[in-house]
């Protein structure tokens, strides 16, 4: 078989495009002079030899702590060409550095050369070797020489092998204790040619790789543009007021960033409208976390072209499914269809679903991890050889992709399942709304509740009860956010993907009840308030509740709004829907509400199916409510 066809090294992929383009660029950077392919391929194997002179073999593993740039992006492919690369994010405190070295079992660490870094006094006083990066002065760009290093015997001087361990990351830990993943460098080349093929990249493309290159998506895209002889654009890290201008300067035909990264772009054009005018893009590729539909479209508005969203994972080597190009469909909300690996939705048994049903996302394929490191590897494959991804989704007939949640982050309340995406794309939908990331949060009596995170867009402003309102609108009232949090930003990685496991434990003090002035529940004005305050007490089981306390963040439920209702009923001789208290969480509100007539008639399906719920009632809350209702 031809080396197109065979499963390939990097060294050979490099090699490759070295013979059919060697004076077209391959690595460039601002204010840089372009590295060819040629003379990328050369460096590489004379980056091999250093290391092999330093005693480092095929399959000693190699740590950088390096900044991002064209210097990073030459590293990760000499040192995976050569041995097993460890690409770690610099900033990381020496704790961190401390076990990760350890568990990695590292042979070296290539730092920049005269930086004082947390990581070297670990490494040094580990007993690792510390090779220090020296940029070649006035050279193209990504050119170094590697200083130090341990004095051994001189190891073989062959690179890499198809079979080898070339790359080992860590899965991003969102939602579990991270997994050591190795790919071996048939599994990248494999992976980097399929994302080539499905983009249709060519000699004349050039991506900007705004991606952290100690993440898959940033490694991949850096090498899938090499594997189909274009080139790559190594920025500094991602600035979003320098975006602009590395378009005008770079002229890249295509980026690659996750939603983060792009609602950020959409965001300063919305603030300067003109940063996107006469650029060279031909598409924009979203991937790491899913892209919201109407991100989707105001990128396309904005730059007037496709945007391709596609679903990847470590264990797959990044890419598992991508939206095809026009004049292909693009549908939306989908990932797209398989590219990359083989995709198949199975039930909890392991067994095949058929399309339109929802169950767990496996995989298989050339781009799949062999297994874990360092942890157990048991129920991660079927039987049949798939990996278990840990994400839910559903195939269509056209064999399109949607994506509907993490196993591990459905919402359980009160025995009702909820995918915080599906929470999600409904109050993105809303015209103030920028992004909003859907959580589990603790709750007294159904044990979670949903929790939305919401960021708005400059200078649009809208209440929680608003938004809440707007989820009510659209959504069945288990899904509705019992709090929607009003935020900053959205607390994420350094890839961008939101840390949803984190998002409760951070914002939970922000989701109690309504501050008070000075500790004690707010004091009732009128009658109507101090009689509803009375009965939010009685119902909820509290010795006080204040006019501005929220009736969600009090543990309050379906089941404890029906009884406070049919009180109110009682009480003030009106009807109110359920859904009446997403729109006035508080006694204050609920109070107006009451005074100013806005009540509504019951809707006689919501009565139905509260009386359909009475079996799930303790006996006492039934014998209440029915007393309520007769009364």
């Amino acid at each position: 078989m031809s080396p197109t066809h065979e499963a390939l090294s990097i060294h050979q992929l490099l090699g490759l495009q070295a013979q059919r383009s060697p004076e077209a660029a391959a690595i460039t950077a601002p204010g840089r002079r372009p590295l060819t392919h040629r003379r990328l391929h050369q460096h590489v194997g004379e980056v091999i030899q250093r290391l092999r002179s330093a005693g480092i073999g095929r399959h000693d593993r190699v740590v950088l702590a390096l900044p991002q740039g064209p210097d990073l992006a030459v590293a990760f492919l000499a040192v995976a060409a050569g041995a097993a690369c460890v690409p770690l994010d610099p900033s990381w405190p020496a704790p961190e550095y401390a076990s990760r070295l350890a568990d990695l079992g590292a042979r070296a660490l290539v730092l920049p050369a005269g930086a004082e870094m947390p990581s070297r006094a670990v490494a040094l006083e580990s007993g690792i070797a510390v090779l220090d990066l020296i940029p070649v002065p006035d050279a193209e760009a990504g050119l170094f020489r590697l200083s130090g290093g341990p004095v051994a015997r001189l190891a073989p001087p062959d690179p890499g092998r198809s079979s080898d361990v070339a790359l080992v990351l860590q899965t991003s830990g969102t939602t579990a204790r991270p997994k050591g993943v190795p790919l071996s460098h048939a599994n990248l080349c494999a992976s980097a040619r399929s994302i080539a093929a499905s983009l249709g990249l060519g000699v004349g493309d050039r991506c900007l790789d705004v991606m952290p290159l100690f993440h898959i998506h940033g490694l991949m895209v850096l090498l899938a543009s090499l594997a189909a002889g274009g080139s790559v654009a190594c920025p500094p890290r991602f600035d979003v007021t320098r975006f602009a201008s590395w378009l005008e300067e770079l002229r890249p035909t295509w980026y690659s960033a996750v939603p983060t990264m792009h609602h950020a772009v959409v965001r300063l054009a919305g603030l300067a409208p003109s940063p996107a005018a006469r650029t060279s893009l031909r598409l924009i590729r979203s991937s790491s976390a899913p892209l919201p539909p109407r991100l989707a479209a105001e990128l396309e508005a904005l730059f007037g072209v496709p945007v391709i969203e596609a679903y990847g994972m470590t264990e797959a080597s990044h890419q598992i499914a991508s939206n095809p190009l026009p004049p292909r469909p693009r549908k939306p909300g989908s990932v797209g269809i398989a590219a990359g690996a083989a995709v198949a939705i199975v039930d909890a048994a392991g067994r095949p679903l058929p399309p339109g049903v929802a169950g767990e996302i496996v995989i298989r394929g050339p781009g799949v991890t062999a297994g874990y490191e360092n942890g157990p590897a048991e129920g991660a494959w079927t039987s049949e050889g798939w990996l278990r991804t840990g994400d839910q989704g559903r195939l269509d007939a056209d064999g399109y992709l949607f994506l509907t949640g993490r196993l591990t982050e459905i919402i359980n309340r009160g025995g009702e399942k909820i995918s915080p995406r599906e929470v999600e794309d409904v109050l993105g939908a809303h015209p103030a709304v920028a992004e909003a990331v859907a959580f589990p949060i603790p709750h007294p009596t159904l044990g979670e509740d949903v929790g939305v995170a919401v960021v708005l867009h400059a200078g649009a402003s809208a209440a929680t009860q608003d938004l809440r309102r707007f989820a009510a609108e659209r959504l069945a009232d288990f899904k509705v956010p019992g709090r929607v949090l009003l935020v900053d930003r959205i607390p994420a990685g350094a890839t961008g993907k939101p840390q949803r496991a984190r998002l409760a434990e951070q914002l939970q003090p922000q989701a109690g009840a309504r501050p008070r002035a000075d500790g004690a529940p707010a004091a009732s004005r009128t009658p109507t308030e101090s009689a509803l305050a009375g009965i939010w007490a009685a119902v909820l089981g509290l010795e006080a509740v204040g006019i501005d306390d929220d009736f969600f963040a009090l543990g309050g439920d379906s089941i404890h709004a029906t009884l406070i209702l049919s009180r109110v009923r009682r009480k003030f001789s009106v009807d109110l829907q359920l859904r009446a208290l997403f729109d006035a969480p508080t006694v204050a509100e609920l109070a107006t509400l009451i005074v100013e007539g806005h009540a509504r008639e019951a809707d006689p399906e919501e009565l139905a199916r509260l009386l359909r719920e009475l079996g799930e009632l303790s006996d006492e809350d039934a014998r209440r409510l029915l007393e309520d209702r007769s009364a």
